[in-house]
């Protein structure tokens, strides 16, 4: 189907790659896991009106049986804004927490991104102060840096100021592109009604050379906004995460205030952005909770893959090979054995002994056990390595201790390699 993708096993152990990284990263900012249904109430979704882009776009809307308006969730942040008023958690704010998994959005699908999609992101709900800001972006730029990601992106932040701010910037935004109106591109004079601010962000040609002249949006900030981004670049710096303040960075939904910001990468093309966020304070007032501050990010998983570009093998295998039919249930017994060992075993199940140790290579397996008749009278197997091509006669009874004690000298080559190479 055209925007899904299959995910086969070298990709998803990619994906997991990155998912687990980020989870690891996050729990050290006191950002724990939850998770938040795959579909809400349409309403979610449309707290402050249709106005914002992700909902102009067409999402995954539907009618259950009962006439219920319901959506496949385009993004994560207000459905863990939902789940704040609806378990009533405000009382314990703040509230810090990660989350991962599949995002839909009916738009035309483009390169790292699909219709079906996966984020990573964190959201932190009841802190107003500029370091809950910092500390957000820092914890992405870590995820960032653990995936060997922090040279082949730029941060760009901008402030889009209080409400007050943002409104006064907006009239005169459409005022100067008022005389532009009919050299805008379509959905740049659609959003001249709609959402006038995100003209700034269009990836049209002839857009982008008109916003170049447009009003600086940090003439319109009060004094309490900009002492606001003042700090927050100031955290940066004590942080030592380079950054570019960006003057046309914005957020295409409309309770966003005060901090924007996105890593960006030049690899990736126009579609480069590869972790964005900001900050939120009307969020959760919008869908019926107190008013609580937010500020979160969120990532896009394949974009990540993509420009990581990293491999993760698949485990090597022990591959079983009973001779014969009397030998089978031997065969099951002992891989079992070794699962539940911590090993991984997989079991050559048909063909001759030939045509199994060829697909032992496949497997790329490390070790291949032998079950014949003759050593089975000896209450013993033929355990053969496959990288020197040396095989052993190892009793039944010490089969276990055999791979323990392959893993513990392993191990403690590792160990003596790296302190050889501090």
């Amino acid at each position: 189907m055209r925007g899904t993708k299959d995910l086969l096993p070298e990709a998803l152990r990619q994906h997991t790659q990155v998912i687990e990284t980020a989870r690891d990263v996050c729990e050290k900012y006191g950002f724990f896991e939850m998770s938040t249904p795959i579909f809400e109430f349409t309403k979610v979704f449309t707290p402050v009106g249709e106005s914002s882009d992700i909902i102009s776009k067409e999402t995954y809307t539907f009618e259950d049986r009962n006439g219920e308006s319901l959506t496949l969730r385009p993004e994560g942040t207000a459905a863990i804004a939902r789940a704040v008023v609806s378990e009533g958690l405000s009382q314990n704010a703040p509230l810090k927490y990660f989350y991962e998994g599949p995002m839909f959005r009916y738009d035309r699908p483009q390169k790292g991104r699909y219709r079906q999609f996966t984020q990573i992101g964190v959201e932190l709900i009841g802190a107003a102060q500029s370091q809950a800001d910092v500390e957000t972006i820092a914890s992405g730029y870590q995820v960032l840096r653990k995936l060997g990601l922090a040279d082949k992106v730029v941060l760009e932040v901008n402030s889009l100021g209080d409400k007050g701010s943002r409104e006064v910037y907006k009239s005169i935004l459409v005022e100067y592109l008022q005389d532009y109106k009919e050299s805008l591109s379509q959905e740049s004079q659609d959003r001249l009604i709609r959402n006038p601010l995100r003209i700034l962000d269009s990836k049209n040609e002839g857009d982008k050379k008109i916003v170049e002249g447009a009003p600086s949006y940090q003439d319109s900030l009060n004094q309490e906004s900009k002492d606001f981004f003042g700090e927050v670049l100031g955290g940066l710096d004590t942080l030592k995460i380079p950054y570019k303040v960006n003057p046309k960075l914005v957020r295409g939904l409309d309770y966003y205030c005060h901090t924007a910001f996105e890593f960006i990468s030049i690899e990736l093309g126009a579609q480069g952005t590869v972790l964005a966020g900001g900050r939120y304070d009307g969020l959760v007032k919008a869908l019926g909770g107190p008013d609580l501050a937010g500020v979160g990010w969120a990532g896009g998983v394949e974009r990540l893959v993509l420009l990581s570009g990293f491999q993760i093998p698949a485990p090597r295998p022990i591959v079983v090979i009973p001779m014969g039919e009397e030998q089978y249930k031997v065969a099951l017994w002992l891989s079992q054995l070794l699962r539940e060992k911590g090993l991984y075993v997989d079991q050559g199940y048909s063909g001759n002994t030939s045509k199994r140790l060829k697909k032992a290579d496949k497997l790329n397996a490390e070790y291949v056990i032998i079950i014949g008749e003759e050593e089975l009278k000896q209450h013993s197997v033929i355990v053969r390595n496959l990288d020197s091509g040396i095989q052993e006669l190892v009793h039944l009874n010490s089969i276990g201790s055999y791979f323990n004690k392959g893993k513990k000298n392993e191990h403690e080559q590792q160990a003596q390699s790296s302190s050889s190479a501090s």
